[in-house]
């Protein structure tokens, strides 16, 4: 029994302890709609367009050599697949056995495009400086065309058996015959024209770099330009049957300059921008680059952006996606799904994204980019950088996925409390979820392990206290019968109870006062003490009056700035201590304005100190509350008023000589003036001449005005205001 007992002593200790420590109001951190959850990771889950986290679609790895980069896709009619890299210049094919073996090495670095014809044979287009080999089997190639420029960007076979070449720096498309013979399609005024796609009609449709601007050059060879993104690059382009284009965007917006010629008609205009086209390693680093000029305005490496347009057969575009922390590299047709699949850098995603504007996270991998999404009979191929793989998004899901919460920071030392979610659980289903907590911005070796699983929505956390916390949701099925829906997620947390902090103590010079505007809400006559606090609320559209300063004789005002990181209610006292007690008096306190004014005739003459003091009582149980204070430099009261001393008048005719000391107990001396009717009041300097200290001496001459009365009238301000007026007769 005496064991009982002092475990039950124990417990209470523990319990006193901690609610001492969690005196704050408990908060909750949850995730419940899709932009919550998108700010986590994803893996084997998918994301709903109404925010719903499940299990994800499957991608199924393609064995392939190491490379730095996968550049390019294009297909065989005998069912191969080639595979162009970057910075090793080589193409691989794939078999239908899945075997990889090198196909081509050109002498550039990347193979940026390839194209193959019903025949069999492989164009591949290098950069920079590149050309266009023609490969009829494994190792045999040779130059095809050399088109005299830096970068290739596309190539398309056309019906006619004409290769179409898209180029940079110096944006235009060649159209090359099968004899290797080639001459300039048309030339943009731009930096590269980075895509293209011929239209259901036989009209080629091309995006371009440094402008954004899709071009279309109809069968007449007339070139026009369809649409003017405001980005810098319109990277993708997919027409439907009906008419619709859809295009993707990317980059800072550009100036919106939609001209653009023949090859015949003009020469081009170089307009210099930026062009990010490829991105390396560091997850931004360009193949292609121009200098930009001082006047553009441009993010901070890397960071990206991007968009996805519609532009209606009449030629009316509208915007269905964008971001600002993401960037569209892929866009291709999904008619099994009737939407379009989007593949997305920096967090190698692929979207699903209906005409509507509606979309939905597919995948995520743990490579940067998605850097080509491509269709190969009834399956996807996703081509991966950063680090490169090549897979095939299978049509039926995981059978179990990884969902990784964004870190929550509690800005504090916090408790944890209890976790929840809301989930279907549909037989043969399982949701769990786990925790972990640290004290740094990124979870490192220095954070707690993950802790068991919480099978049951309202467990305890078992992580250690901490300022973050992160959550990891395990969602397991049945191959596409039975999937889990996580619908939200809920944590509930206690920050520990921190003093708050007086960031700034300001005493206003003498007599300065603030005047309180008009009150914006009526006023209950005779209210009471405890329903004071809601009646001061007041809806958060009010309009807010600055008050102004003011004058008002003999007060003094303090103002502070009081701040606390639990983001509690404070209030203020002040007290007051002349020089020489020990004893601080209280003047007021339950201060909620941070401004105190009092009236300095109240106080005999002297120095003094200011004390405010803060607390967070109105946000914690009483003897929990913690609390601050400053205090003010020395504060003069001085209310009595300065005197003239040692007056001497000597008049000689019509002049006066007049000398005197004027003295202030407290304050220095400010302003000396005097007045001889009929004249105006006359400023006066000491001897010395400046006003700088409780004493000054003054000795001036004056003629005396005609019809004078004979009085002199001096008047002495101190630097508090206090006037002392003073009358001799001559």
């Amino acid at each position: 029994m005496k064991e009982i007992l002092k475990l039950s002593l124990k417990l209470f200790l523990v319990f006193m302890l901690v609610t001492s420590l969690q005196a704050v109001s408990p908060r909750q951190w949850e995730l419940r709609s899709r932009e919550d959850f998108l700010k986590g990771k994803f893996s084997g889950t998918s994301l709903s367009s109404d925010g719903v986290l499940s299990i994800g679609f499957r991608i199924e790895k393609i064995e392939l050599p190491v490379e730095e980069f996968y550049l390019s896709i294009a297909n065989g009619p005998d069912g191969s697949l080639y595979v162009g890299t970057g910075h090793g210049g080589r193409v691989y094919r794939i078999g239908r056995d899945r075997k990889a073996e090198l196909y081509f090495q050109a002498a550039e670095m990347d193979v940026t495009c390839l194209a193959v014809d019903p025949k069999g044979i492989l164009y591949v287009g290098t950069s920079p400086n590149g050309k266009i080999y023609k490969v009829t089997s494994k190792n045999k190639g040779e130059v095809f065309f050399d088109p005299q420029e830096k970068y290739l960007w596309d190539l398309l076979l056309t019906d006619k058996g004409n290769l179409l070449a898209a180029v940079g720096e110096s944006a235009g498309v060649y159209e090359i015959t099968p004899s290797g013979s080639g001459k300039m399609l048309f030339k943009a005024r731009d930096n590269h024209i980075l895509r293209l796609v011929l239209s259901r009609n036989g009209e080629l449709l091309a995006g371009s770099g440094g402008r954004g601007q899709l071009y279309k050059v109809s069968l007449s060879g007339r070139v026009s330009v369809v649409f003017d993104s405001g980005y810098e690059e319109i990277r993708n382009i997919v027409q439907t049957r009906e008419g619709y284009i859809y295009v993707s965007a990317s980059g800072q917006p550009s100036r919106m300059v939609a001209t653009v010629s023949t090859a015949s008609e003009t020469e081009p205009v170089r307009i210099d921008t930026e062009v990010s086209l490829v991105v390396s390693t560091s997850g931004a680093a360009r193949v292609a680059s121009e200098t930009a000029p001082a006047r553009a305005e441009k993010k901070p490496v890397g960071t990206v952006s991007g968009a996805v347009f519609e532009i209606s057969p009449e030629g009316l575009s509208r915007k269905i996606w964008s971001s600002a922390e993401e960037m569209v590299y892929s866009l291709i047709p999904d008619s099994d799904r009737l939407q379009l699949l989007l593949g997305t850098g920096n967090q190698g995603r692929i979207y699903g994204l209906d005409t509507r504007g509606q979309f939905e996270l597919l995948a995520q991998e743990s490579s940067e980019q998605i850097f080509e999404l491509y269709r190969l009979d009834n399956q996807i191929l996703v081509l991966g950088n950063n680090p490169c793989f090549l897979g095939i998004l299978q049509p039926g899901q995981n059978f179990s996925g990884e969902y990784l919460s964004p870190v929550l920071d509690a800005r504090i030392l916090s408790n944890w409390g209890r976790i929840s979610w809301e989930a279907e659980f549909i037989p043969g289903s399982t949701v769990q979820v786990q925790s972990r907590s640290g004290n740094t911005a990124e979870p490192d070796e220095t954070w707690s392990d993950w802790s068991p699983p919480y099978a049951r929505p309202d467990e305890k956390i078992l992580s250690p206290a901490g300022r973050y916390l992160q959550l990891k949701v395990n969602l397991k099925g049945q191959g596409g019968k039975a999937l889990p829906r996580v619908q939200r997620v809920l944590v509930f947390y206690q920050q520990n109870n921190v003093a708050p902090e007086i960031t700034r103590l300001e005493i206003l010079p003498p007599n300065q006062v603030f005047i309180k505007p008009p009150e914006q809400d009526e006023a209950i006559l005779g209210l009471d003490q405890a329903s004071r606090e809601s009646a001061r609320k007041k809806d958060e559209s009010d309009f807010y009056l600055t008050p102004k300063k003011g004058k008002r004789q003999g007060f003094r005002t303090l103002k502070w700035e009081a701040s606390d990181e639990n983001e509690d209610d404070l209030t203020a006292s002040i007290y007051l201590r002349k020089e020489g007690e020990t004893d601080w008096r209280l003047m007021q306190e339950n201060l909620t304005d941070k401004v105190f004014s009092f009236d300095t005739r109240n106080f005999p003459d002297g120095t003094y100190w200011l004390k405010v003091e803060v607390t967070d009582l109105p946000s914690n149980p009483p003897g929990t509350e913690k609390k601050a204070e400053k205090t003010s430099p020395p504060v003069v009261i001085d209310n009595s008023l300065p005197v003239i001393k040692n007056l001497q008048v000597a008049r000689t005719g019509e002049r006066l000589e007049v000398s005197f000391t004027a003295e202030d107990a407290y304050s220095y001396i400010a302003e000396v003036k005097y007045l001889v009717k009929s004249d105006d009041w006359k400023l006066v300097f000491p001897v010395d001449g400046i006003c700088d200290s409780r004493s000054e001496n003054f000795k001036f001459n004056l003629k005396l005005p005609q019809a004078s009365d004979n009085l002199l009238i001096i008047r002495v301000k101190d630097s508090f205001g206090n006037v002392g007026v003073y009358h001799h007769r001559f």
